[in-house]
């Protein structure tokens, strides 16, 4: 069966939560973590966006297991700077870590105060972007001139293997396209018979490495009750991708989302309190040949989904066939 991970949610919990969380993850039997890197939340209800990077040193720190993030270099960050926390942590916790590298989203990225620009321009500035990061885990020295700029930049501390690369992906011509370049791909949980052909797409172009999905689900004691969690924390699912990579602030999703029925929400993501049909859709996944998936329960409170899936799911995920044993 797949790896199962633990995906911590910045945008909805403090840091110091959310490390407690991890810590619990792993003794309830989750495999790996995950999270991604935000500067603001998706909604003001969520309240919060500490920053990935030096929490996952934390978190690598009080857990053994493998984490990996979701970034976008490129604007917010400075490839170059990129590369270097993704080496230092490599390099501080071999075979542990991995980086997700995506275009990115207006909501993060705005800050900089440069304009954001076109999803062309975005695409070719990921691909220069993973070529400058890759040369300097290499050991190169690197200049580079184009939508990036980079002037003899070396890193001076790597880990004896870089890290992988993934590509965060999410219709099948991301995939197709990042095929080329990524150790793996990432994408969210969707239709069935779409995943199967973003799976085949990223295949299909030569992709290697684990196929990863991270799988947004509400639980709670009750129904109502995790309808309800959804309909407050996770709204911002009705925004189809394209617009969600434009909108530039957590009000601007608020306002978008702003007469979003709990019904329409929970059409989005699996909201029950029942595990076995959590169990059930999870299976489904494995069989369509997935590698690792990454569970996130959209709620605030974490402590009862974690006791709740690492006594009713995680053992019957295991038991169902082979851990597929995946590692970094």
């Amino acid at each position: 069966m797949p790896l199962v991970g633990f995906h911590a949610s910045h945008e909805q919990l403090p840091p110091s939560a959310l490390l407690d969380a991890v810590v619990q993850a792993e003794r309830a039997g989750f495999d790996a973590a995950m999270c991604s890197d935000h500067w603001a939340p998706w909604s003001v209800r969520q309240g919060h966006s500490g920053y990935a990077w030096s929490w996952l040193g934390a978190a690598l720190q009080a857990t053994d297991f493998s984490f990996g993030v979701v970034t976008a270099p490129g604007q917010r960050y400075h490839p170059a700077v990129a590369a270097q926390k993704i080496a230092t942590l490599g390099e501080m916790f071999p075979g542990r870590f991995w980086a997700a590298i995506g275009s990115g989203e207006a909501v993060n990225e705005h800050v900089t105060g440069e304009p954001w620009p076109e999803k062309e321009h975005r695409d070719r500035r990921l691909a220069e972007t993973i070529d400058v990061m890759r040369r300097l885990l290499a050991g190169e020295t690197v200049t580079h001139e184009g939508t990036i700029s980079v002037h003899e930049a070396r890193l001076w501390t790597r880990p004896e293997e870089a890290p992988p690369l993934i590509a965060a992906a999410v219709s099948t011509e991301t995939a197709a396209e990042t095929a080329e370049w990524a150790d793996g791909v990432i994408t969210v949980d969707q239709d069935r018979e779409a995943l199967r052909e973003f799976i085949d797409a990223y295949r299909g172009a030569g992709g290697r490495g684990p196929i990863c999905v991270q799988v947004h689900l509400s639980w709670a004691p009750t129904d109502d009750e995790a309808v309800a969690i959804a309909h407050d924390q996770w709204r911002q699912s009705l925004v189809p991708p394209h617009l969600a990579w434009e909108l530039a602030s957590p009000e601007a999703f608020d306002e978008r989302t702003a007469d979003a029925e709990p019904s329409e929400v929970a059409d989005t993501l699996l909201a029950s309190s029942d595990t076995q049909r959590h169990l059930d859709a999870l299976l489904e996944l494995a069989d369509l040949g997935v590698d690792r998936i990454y569970l996130h329960h959209v709620g605030q409170e974490q402590q009862g989904f974690i006791d709740a899936f690492g006594a009713h799911v995680l053992p019957a995920l295991r038991a169902a066939g082979p851990d597929a044993g995946i590692e970094g």
